[in-house]
């Protein structure tokens, strides 16, 4: 084959990349809308509850304000008043692993700011790879408060490469990410949020069938809502909706793009003592891709408390 060829083979390749690249941000953008428009039903639904609904007495109105388990609140933590928040997730579907985070979240001088960190520590295949993964540093803002139509909270995180990159713990490269919450209370059974996000890792290191070395940036997408049902003020019945878009290094050198549906049902709810909220939580995750379905599990437990 001559050059002309393999150079026509090159660039039909790279068209390619760029055709899948932008179908996956169509996919994106159209998964969203629809996440958009079912937000504005349910809010126009709600007004017309709340315009048909009586006096409502206090208690009624109050409810837990926690993180969903895989979707962002847009609720910063309160003046003085930190969260120990602690996520394990566990599936069976392409191999056994079980991924924990413990996060804490810090308000930063004011109500307004918040600051926080994320650090994963997974056992994967079965517990023969085990280790810390890629530790976040997070940032906060209140943009909308709960007193506003909607509340948003938009969050930038830096990543850093703690995690052992020829295990498959990290990416061994600094990266960043963007999370828009958005929290919106229906009524006062019904409350609704909104995620979307955008995480970046550039110049990720991969290796061909021919024993190259190439380094491509690595972008992953992910939309989704989770809507609580409030049945009580200290106990939750939630259902969470995430599609995550996720990139990978293939053995050609190219960027390989997959999805994942991941349709969460779950129950939590809130243990007072004294000025101590205890936020115990369980689901059982669906991941849905183009090979498998398969169930999990998944736990979830918050400590909050004034300092």
């Amino acid at each position: 084959m001559n050059r002309a060829c393999f150079k026509n083979d090159a660039n039909l390749h790279e068209q390619n990349q760029h055709a899948s690249f932008i179908r996956l941000i169509l996919n994106c953008f159209t998964r969203m809308m629809k996440l958009i428009i079912i937000f504005f039903i349910c809010t126009s639904a709600s007004s017309i509850l709340n315009a048909q609904e009586t006096a409502v007495p206090k208690e009624s109105e109050e409810a837990i304000e926690d993180n969903s388990f895989l979707i962002e609140e847009a609720y910063n933590q309160e003046e003085r008043v930190v969260q120990h928040i602690q996520n394990a997730m566990y599936r069976t579907n392409p191999s056994k692993d079980l991924m924990y985070t413990f996060t804490q979240e810090w308000p930063l001088f004011k109500y307004k700011q918040q600051i926080s960190y994320t650090i994963p520590y997974s056992f994967l295949d079965g517990n023969s790879v085990r280790g810390i993964g890629d530790i976040l540093i997070n940032y906060r803002y209140q943009l909308f408060y709960k007193e506003s139509w909607v509340c948003v909270s938009p969050r930038l995180s830096l990543i850093l490469p703690t995690g052992n990159f020829d295990r498959g713990l990290g990416y061994n490269v600094l990266g960043w990410q963007v999370n828009l919450p958005v929290s919106k209370r229906l009524s006062n059974s019904f409350v609704l949020h909104l995620n979307a996000g955008l995480t970046a890792y550039p110049k990720v290191k991969g290796e061909t069938s021919t024993a190259g070395v190439v380094k491509k940036t690595l972008l992953f997408y992910n939309v989704g809502g989770s809507l609580i049902w409030l049945t009580s003020p200290n106990f939750n019945v939630m259902l969470e909706c995430l599609d995550n878009f996720n990139s990978a290094i293939n053995i050609n050198g190219a960027i390989g793009r997959t999805s994942e549906v991941i349709l969460n049902p779950g129950v939590r709810g809130a243990i007072n003592l004294g000025k101590l909220q205890i936020v115990p939580g369980l689901s059982m995750p669906v991941f849905m891709n183009s090979r498998n379905t398969s169930v999990g599990m998944l736990f979830y437990l918050s400590f909050e408390h004034p300092y």
